[in-house]
C-alpha cells in the first residue's frame, strides 16, 4: 500500500469481547468496515473453491438446500467438529482465509476509488492468521472473561461449555493486548462502549492524517 492508500485498521478480540459492537459504531461514523467473519460465512455458500473444500473436509452431507435451492452448510456441526478437533479448525482456516483476504483486497481498492481514508478489518483471528502484519494500526477489544462468557452465551446457539472451549482455543487476551497499538476495555454499558468508540475514532483520524502525509508507523513487531 502506498501513502495514498486508505489507513488500514485491524480490530480483533476474543469471543464475547464486543468487537462487532465497536465496529458498528465506527461504521456509523463513516469508517469502511469489512467484517471478515461474516464474509467467511457468505463464502461458504457462494464460493465454489470453499464449498468443495468444505465438502472434502466435513463430507458432502455438510450441505443441504434451502427453499430457494441454495446450498447451506450445517454451521452447528462445523462448529462442533472444529472446536473438538483443532486440526480441522486449522484446515478450515487455511481453506477460507486466502479467499477472505482476496475479498478484503477488493474492498480496499473500492474504498480507495471512493476516496475513503479509514478502512477497518474486523476479524476474530487477525493476529493468528498473520493478517495483522498488513495493518497500519491494531486495536484489541478486551473484557473480563466472565463478561465475555455471559455475552457469548446470551447470543444463543452455543452452551456455556462450548463457549468456554472456544475461549480456551483462542489466543489469550494478554497476548493480543501486548501486540496491539490501542486497547478498548469493554466491561461496561453500551453507552460506555459508544464513548470509547468516539475516542478511538479521534485517535484513528489523527493516525490516518499522519499516514496520508507519508509518516507511516513502524513495522509491526512479531
Amino acid at each position: 500500500m502506498n501513502s495514498c492508500s486508505p489507513f488500514l485498521v485491524g480490530i480483533t478480540g476474543g469471543i464475547g469481547s464486543g468487537k462487532s459492537s465497536l465496529c458498528s459504531y465506527l461504521a456509523r461514523s463513516g469508517c469502511e468496515v469489512f467484517e471478515a467473519d461474516r464474509v467467511a460465512k457468505e463464502l461458504q455458500q457462494s464460493n465454489a473453491v470453499v464449498i468443495e473444500g468444505m465438502q472434502a473436509l466435513f463430507g458432502k452431507d455438510i450441505y443441504s438446500k434451502d427453499s430457494s435451492g441454495a446450498l447451506v452448510p450445517d454451521r452447528k456441526r462445523v462448529a462442533a467438529e472444529v472446536f473438538s478437533y483443532p486440526a480441522k479448525l486449522g484446515a478450515l482456516n487455511r481453506l477460507i482465509h486466502p479467499e477472505v483476504r482476496a475479498e478484503f483486497g477488493r474492498f480496499v481498492l473500492d474504498a480507495l476509488s471512493r476516496g475513503k481514508r479509514i478502512v477497518v478489518l474486523e476479524a476474530a483471528i487477525l493476529l493468528e492468521s498473520g493478517t495483522a502484519d498488513d495493518m497500519d494500526f491494531l486495536v484489541v477489544v478486551a473484557a473480563d472473561d466472565d463478561r465475555r462468557l455471559k455475552r457469548a452465551v446470551g447470543r444463543g446457539g452455543a452452551s456455556t461449555a462450548d463457549i468456554k472451549k472456544r475461549m480456551a482455543m483462542q489466543w489469550p487476551q494478554e497476548l493480543l493486548i501486548e501486540k496491539s497499538d490501542y486497547v478498548v476495555l469493554n466491561n461496561g454499558s453500551k453507552a460506555e462502549l459508544k464513548k470509547a468508540a468516539t475516542e478511538l475514532l479521534s485517535v484513528l483520524e489523527d493516525a490516518a492524517e499522519k499516514h496520508s502525509a507519508g509518516n507511516r508507523r513502524r513495522k509491526r513487531r512479531k
